[in-house]
């Protein structure tokens, strides 16, 4: 028990997006997948997924592990438009309708809630997707059903406090599922033999160097003296584990640092650049802009707006 204590506590979770959704169209998306993990709580109607096109009743989840395809239909009509996951993203509004509680109780036609979250081991790993299991139903579980209504019904408020009931709740999810695999003895053979970088003190030592040092220097000879490897032998040994190398990893960790700065400070790009490891500013600022996709400056702006709303 307490090795799956050790594998919650290192998971980190935070919650992407949310909707309930009545199905205007029905659809089956030949290869559903997300880069995160996705719920989908099925209020009425019909869900089936896989190539057996499994059945998900009513008050029952389909849970989705990040980045695992599978086949899904929507709707209880026999008569369903084939799409890819591709023209399913493309043209969602064609097929789901978002609507609120209150109106799941009145509608006619199929309702479900649908959660994604991103359920990371040392901010990298993605948790469910690294056991290698396929997408399962939860099946007479009250309590997560009641938690994922919590999260979408706090998600509509403008309430002080939101964010931080969100993230509770998204990390009550997420040990509501890891404790539904260990009651109902489902992958559990999975969780023990595919977590391998939860036994290894040398690399949580690693992990907790670099998240205390995030501007400093993190080379490969550094992380050699943390972990008491060779500096030839680092690199694969983090990859081994994690299936990442080192210094990926640090970027990602850089970035994420950075864009909580530019989240919550004034700092300049600069300032900020400098703090979590970048002296070169305009190498920074192309990095950034190459991981994120739009420069320093705009994610700072954008971030503020999705503040103020």
């Amino acid at each position: 028990m307490e090795y799956y204590n050790k594998v919650i506590e290192s998971v980190g979770v935070r919650y992407l997006r949310g909707h309930n959704y009545r199905v205007e169209r029905n659809v089956t998306i030949t290869d559903f997948n997300d880069t995160e993990n996705t719920a989908i709580l099925l209020h009425q109607g019909s869900i089936k997924f896989g190539q057996e096109q499994e059945l998900v009743n009513e008050g029952e989840i389909l849970f989705i592990p990040a980045s695992r395809k599978t086949k899904l239909s929507l709707g209880s009509s026999s008569k369903k438009s084939e799409v890819s996951n591709e023209e399913f993203a493309e043209n969602k509004k064609k097929y789901l309708q978002t609507i609120s509680f209150k109106d799941i109780k009145n509608e006619e036609n199929d309702c479900i809630t649908v959660l994604v979250f991103e359920a990371k081991v040392f901010d990298v790993v993605n948790f469910f997707n690294s056991l290698g299991i396929p997408p399962f139903i939860v099946r007479f579980n009250d309590r997560l059903a009641s938690i994922m209504e919590d999260i979408v019904k706090e998600s509509e408020q403008n309430t002080p406090g939101k964010e931080r009931v969100i993230k509770i709740y998204s990390e009550l999810l997420v040990v509501e599922i890891v404790r539904h695999i260990l009651k109902n003895r489902l992958f559990v053979e999975e969780l023990s033999t595919n977590s391998t970088y939860f036994k290894d003190p040398r690399l949580i030592d690693m992990f907790n160097y670099i998240k205390k040092n995030i501007g400093g220097d993190l080379s490969n000879k550094v992380l050699a003296k943390v972990a008491n490897v060779s500096e030839d032998y680092v690199g694969q040994y983090f990859k081994m584990l994690t299936g990442i190398n080192p210094q990926d990893y640090i970027e990602y960790q850089r970035m994420e640092a950075a864009v909580e700065l530019l989240r919550t400070t004034k700092k300049s790009i600069r300032d900020i650049g400098k703090e979590v490891g970048y002296k070169d500013t305009a190498y920074f600022c192309r990095r950034f802009k190459m991981m994120y996709g739009l420069p320093a400056g705009k994610m700072r702006r954008r971030e503020s707006l999705i503040n103020v709303q």
